[in-house]
């Protein structure tokens, strides 16, 4: 096996794919990524087992073959070399010579024989998708999943293909993210599928700001095509409880509120906490809101701003980390908050189809 290949576009390869690598393994060989050269390409593959990643890339090919190679040590001696082409020669035994300019390594692989298989895309039915899109909807809804192993079904993210749209939501039990986005597709393609956070992460890091994104369901994988990058992933099983319930059905009040400017507000004023989950109490009265935060060891903050509200005075506390999350990931310049009192659940929209509900804290 032999092949040159660019060093930009393989760098930027192997770091996609390294991102799925374990930092250690009982298994050796996944601590490698699967490398084969065909037809002008070159594929690399890694998995943990339970999600993979394949990157493809233009290479010029003298001998055809495949092999497997520790990735963070290719990383790191590809990273350390000039831009330009970089050859490798591999022989029978796995062992790779690689020449790049005066630099020359040689590095022992493994076997490929050994390497896992990856899903197959043939087959399935594709959902179709904006990638700018579908990357919006990950960051505005995923920091709602719960970290409790124990409830293992909202340690993901709900992909609900159904009603011709594709509706995304995450939540711990305390807070709600939700967003829709049009997406055709016949009745008979409707599903629901639990996305691990793992995965998501790596789609937020891959998927681009244009291009289709193409989606394959299977049985208990889902598969990610974007452009010449591949990410499947083991789904989460289980059944996700009926979100809908806990959306309110209508709210007394309304209030608009300067996203920025809020953000900045809770940042401040949670700086005098000791404790990041600690409540802090946002107080509604006539075009103003007022913040605050009092730690018993360490002392008040206060603030107050404008907002355009002309409804009863209402006082609720919450998690200051659990509504800046939201305000961080949304990008419109005016939110809503819509609520009936301090007691019952809180409302957050913007001017996507997006809604985030809150549940406040205990006032003492």
């Amino acid at each position: 096996m032999k092949f040159t290949v660019v060093r930009s576009k393989f760098i930027d390869a192997l770091q996609t794919a390294q991102n799925v690598v374990p930092a250690k393994h009982t298994i050796q060989i996944l601590m490698n990524c699967f490398i084969k050269a065909e037809e002008g390409k070159l594929t690399i593959i890694s998995t943990d087992m339970d999600m993979s990643v394949k990157c493809v890339i233009d290479c010029e090919v003298e001998a055809p073959g495949s092999t497997t190679l520790p990735i963070k040590r290719l990383v790191n001696i590809v990273r350390e070399l000039s831009e330009g082409r970089i050859t490798f020669d591999i022989d029978d035994n796995d062992v790779v010579k690689v020449k790049s300019g005066s630099s020359f390594f040689k590095i022992n692989g493994l076997s490929p024989r050994d390497f896992p298989p990856v899903p197959a895309t043939e087959g399935t039915f594709c959902y179709r998708i904006d990638q700018k899109d579908f990357r919006t909807m990950l960051r505005q809804t995923y920091y709602a999943a719960s970290t409790d192993e124990t409830r293992r079904v909202l340690t993901g993210l709900l992909m609900a293909f159904k009603d011709s749209k594709l509706t995304m939501v995450a939540t711990d039990g305390r807070r709600l993210a939700l967003i829709e986005n049009e997406v055709e597709f016949p009745a008979e393609a409707e599903k629901e599928v639990i996305l691990p956070t793992k995965a998501v992460q790596e789609l937020m890091r891959t998927l681009g700001d244009e291009g289709v994104l193409k989606i394959y369901t299977q049985k208990t994988q889902i598969i990610f095509e974007i452009g010449s990058t591949t990410i499947s992933t083991k789904l989460i099983e289980g059944v996700y409880p009926n979100y809908r319930q806990v959306v309110p059905g209508g709210c007394d009040e309304r209030v608009t509120i300067e996203r920025e400017q809020l953000l900045a507000a809770l940042r401040r004023v949670s700086q005098i906490a000791t404790d990041k989950s600690q409540a802090t109490k946002l107080t509604f009265s006539a075009n103003q809101l007022t913040i605050v935060t009092l730690d018993p060891t360490t002392g008040e903050a206060r603030e107050t701003m404008p907002v355009k509200y002309t409804g009863k005075e209402i006082t609720v506390a919450f998690n200051p980390e659990y509504v800046m999350d939201p305000l961080k990931n949304l990008t419109d310049d005016e939110i809503y908050f819509e609520m009936s009192n301090g007691h019952s659940p809180v409302l957050v929209k913007c001017s996507l189809q997006f809604l985030y509900v809150l549940m406040p804290l205990r006032i003492n």
